[in-house]
């Protein structure tokens, strides 16, 4: 089931490194997976994080399309719809090497955010960056380029490898200045409560860091109380 929308704005509230510090805490999987690459980032920070569920898509630009290879856009418009709200783009890129042409500019932005797309995550590249920006429309990208190119839909509607990682449609995403990591849907409704516990701990640490009367055993002697594999 979606989260609710008072789920989803309390996700929109963490920091991506907060979220995936949430999800280690209940080892449903290696620290490692689901964090995209650093190259794969918020472009516009001041918007804050994103948050929704993944609509995937695969698209080349070095060359123009062959017979047969070209996805239908209306096709493409119609499957956006499919994928609950709010909606993320995941596009991979199958250029080598990536970005030699912009799918994402200042239209592409504004018929998506009209599909109820909050975003895009890409391998590719994006134009147009001060439109968007001013529409909302974040764009977490890997490559800034002043031309389209030969730029279209290969295939849309199956798992995609972005930022070293697999995505599906419908995997639910947290991105922002710091980059994207995807959230297990098992654990999803779980991880602002388990934000708000490791914040709590946290702070013990960093008020005992910030005290006056800092002393290093008082730091130990927490360490041991919140993690006791620690020494």
């Amino acid at each position: 089931m979606p989260l609710t929308a008072e789920q989803v704005t309390a996700l929109r509230a963490l920091s991506s490194p907060t979220v995936a510090n949430a999800i280690e805490t209940f080892r449903v999987r290696p620290r490692e997976v689901g964090n995209l690459s650093p190259q794969i980032r918020a472009l516009f920070p001041e918007l804050g994080p994103i948050v929704g569920y993944a609509v995937t898509a695969l698209i080349r630009a070095e060359v123009g399309p062959a017979e047969g290879h070209r996805a239908s856009t209306y096709a493409w418009w119609d499957y956006v719809e499919t994928i609950p709200a709010p909606r993320i783009i995941v596009m991979h890129d199958l250029d080598d090497p990536r970005g030699q042409g912009a799918f994402w500019g200042e239209v592409q932005a504004n018929i998506h955010k009209a599909l109820g797309c909050i975003g895009v995550i890409t391998d590719g590249s994006i134009r147009d960056m001060e439109e968007a920006q001013l529409l909302g429309f974040q764009f977490c990208a890997a490559h800034v380029s002043v031309s389209h190119a030969n730029v279209h839909l290969v295939d849309f509607g199956l798992p995609v490898k972005v930022g070293g990682v697999w995505i599906h449609p419908a995997d639910l995403i947290h991105a922002d200045r710091h980059g994207a990591v995807t959230i297990p849907a098992e654990i999803a409704a779980e991880i602002a409560g388990a934000a708000a516990r490791l914040g709590a701990e946290e702070r013990q640490i960093i008020d005992i860091c910030q005290s006056p009367d800092f002393a290093l055993d008082k730091l130990k002697a927490v360490y041991r109380r919140l993690r006791p594999g620690t020494y």
